[in-house]
């Protein structure tokens, strides 16, 4: 099973994490509870800065705050030397409100809004990532220097669920490699008070083939050299994005951390001496490879319905409104009892969310120890897109974050309540 790098049973046959019984978490803080083990956090990004180190290319990390973000968290990047890219206002606002350095911040998005924008600059974001004409536009029009990125998408395929395949031809993000691109790169090198520093691509996300990375930085640099012929200008910094899968069952084999940037370093280094081209820094956006693992979900169990020589259903507190994943890209998960982490695997049974909805089904089909009303449930490799994706379905609130050090467990972000539910109705 694929849990935090500090987790253990302890001698109740209790699961702990990071030194703290996740039972005694559950009755604390109630359930549904997401749990994110600081360690294994660290762990991720020592090994991203130790990966680049080796490669001797000038790097920049930049967090993909869409995977999971709130105020305490931007604190961790900002100690350990991480950029932050956001991909709306309200990401954004959160990195200000947390006191994130805006000249650290990336801006993303397909669909920036005037009011977007006008906000990035007035808070002297310093980066944004262009992804169409008319943001290069708008842009240009509120006529206050800005850096920019602008977005190519090359066109390949990076063998992921289609919802998060995002390097296709067919796509609704960036500008289409070739006559499309170069024409936006001419005008952005023409507006004065835009300031073009470099590419960014970005072909999906939870790849496990690095081969499809290899084949963005090869096109992405002949393109490159195509501008420079045709313009003059040389691209100086090229994003390489994200998309590093991570482990959700104990069967699946992504790439390491170590790999993955010593395919894109290589492939860098190569395509820049067949094009003589110099490139000044080399940055990718990793985030659920940074936050995927760190996190269990905590459920305690209702209703179990026994179907005779059909199946039985486990019914938790949470569900759908909590992690959708499973309904939006079919995810599966691994998943054990909390207070039974010492027992053996006795039946197979499909663990059902609370909502009204027959869809909402977390885990079809698990082999877990015998299971009974109030046992906790703990869901492994939920920290990415389990918060961040999180709604009030059915007016469910959500849940509560917290975060696990050395015995020690302090909130991220509150659980709501139901004053939060009704407060903003008229």
């Amino acid at each position: 099973m694929v849990l935090p790098i500090t987790s253990k049973v302890n001698s109740k046959g209790n699961l702990e994490i990071g030194g703290v019984d996740t039972v005694k978490l559950a009755a604390n803080y109630k359930t549904p509870l997401y749990v994110i083990d600081k360690a294994t956090v660290l762990n991720s990004i020592e090994d991203y800065h130790r990966a680049f180190k080796k490669t001797r290319l000038d790097y920049e990390l930049i967090y993909a705050g869409k995977a999971f973000l709130c105020k305490g968290f931007c604190k961790i990047l900002k100690q350990n030397d991480f950029s932050l890219d956001v991909s709306s206002g309200g990401e954004l606002y959160t990195a200000i409100k947390a006191g994130f350095n805006p000249r650290r911040i990336y801006m993303h998005g397909n669909n920036k809004t005037l009011d977007e924008l006008g906000l990035a600059l007035r808070w002297g974001v310093g980066n944004i990532v262009v992804d169409n004409r008319a943001e290069l536009r708008m842009l240009s029009k509120l006529r206050k220097k800005v850096s920019i990125f602008i977005r190519i998408t090359p066109g390949i395929s990076a063998y992921t669920h289609k919802y998060i395949e995002t390097g296709k031809e067919d796509s609704k993000f960036g500008f289409a490699l070739g006559s499309e691109a170069l024409k936006y790169v001419k005008e952005a090198l023409a507006s004065p008070n835009i300031n073009l520093k470099g590419f960014h691509v970005h072909i999906g996300s939870q790849i496990f083939t690095v081969k499809s990375f290899s084949r963005a930085i090869e096109k992405l640099m002949k393109f490159s050299a195509s501008v420079y012929k045709k313009t003059g200008w040389q691209v100086g910094e090229l994003n390489l994005g994200g998309g590093l899968g991570i482990k959700y069952l104990s069967k699946d084999k992504p790439a390491s951390i170590e790999e993955y940037v010593k395919t894109l370093a290589d492939q860098v280094k190569k395509q820049s001496k067949l094009y003589k081209m110099k490139i000044n820094k080399v940055l990718i956006e990793p985030g659920r490879s940074i936050i995927g693992n760190a996190g269990v979900s905590l459920y305690t169990v209702g209703t179990v319905k026994k179907i005779p020589g059909v199946r039985t259903y486990v019914s938790v507190d949470g569900g759908m409104s909590d992690n959708l994943r499973p309904m939006l890209y079919g995810a599966r998960y691994e998943a054990l009892i909390a207070n039974k982490a010492d027992q053996k695997n006795r039946k197979r049974v499909t663990i059902a969310g609370k909502h009204c909805e027959s869809g909402d089904v977390l885990i079809k089909d698990v082999a877990l120890p015998n299971i009974e009303e109030k046992d906790i449930l703990c869901i492994a490799a939920t920290g990415a897109y389990g918060y961040s994706m999180a709604n009030n379905y059915n007016r469910q609130p959500r849940p509560a974050v917290v975060i696990i050090n050395k015995g020690r467990s302090n909130v991220l972000i509150r659980r709501e309540t139901y004053q939060d539910i009704v407060r903003l109705d008229i």
